[in-house]
């Protein structure tokens, strides 16, 4: 099991290899899109380092970078993620967990500080193409 997918299944609760609609989001997310999920390209194409750019571009830099450091984390609000993620894209991953938008963005609020958090124990982005899956 991969460094993205034990902090997944730590974060989310989840246990063995079993993974939720959630889980399959956020590990299209933060893996490039090697997983499936995102794919797309520009600053929203997928991958860690596209996030953290796409919050830095959103103007919330700033929360991004808490998650990345080794200091506290700052919260994220569903519309902040909404802002950041673009609602095409919202749109897609809510459809792809069956979950409503509101109710998608919230657990993504929740649990995305997280997981990113936990991916970058040393307070550094890893090196692209080192998140496996």
């Amino acid at each position: 099991m991969s460094l993205l997918s034990q902090v997944i299944s730590g974060v989310l609760g989840g246990a063995g290899g079993s993974s939720s609609p959630l889980q399959n989001v956020l590990m299209g997310m933060l893996a490039g899109g090697q997983q499936g999920g995102m794919g797309g390209s520009g600053p929203q194409g997928g991958g860690l380092a596209d996030l953290v750019a796409g919050f830095r571009q959103a103007g919330l830099g700033h929360i991004a970078d808490s998650w990345v450091g080794t200091g506290p984390n700052h919260p994220v609000s569903p519309d902040q993620l909404r802002n950041v993620l673009g609602q095409d894209r919202v749109q897609e991953m809510a459809s792809q967990t069956g979950m409503d938008q509101s109710s998608l963005l919230s657990q993504l609020s929740q649990h995305l500080p997280k997981v990113v958090d936990g991916m970058t124990p040393n307070g550094q982005l890893p090196d692209e193409g080192t998140v496996s899956v």
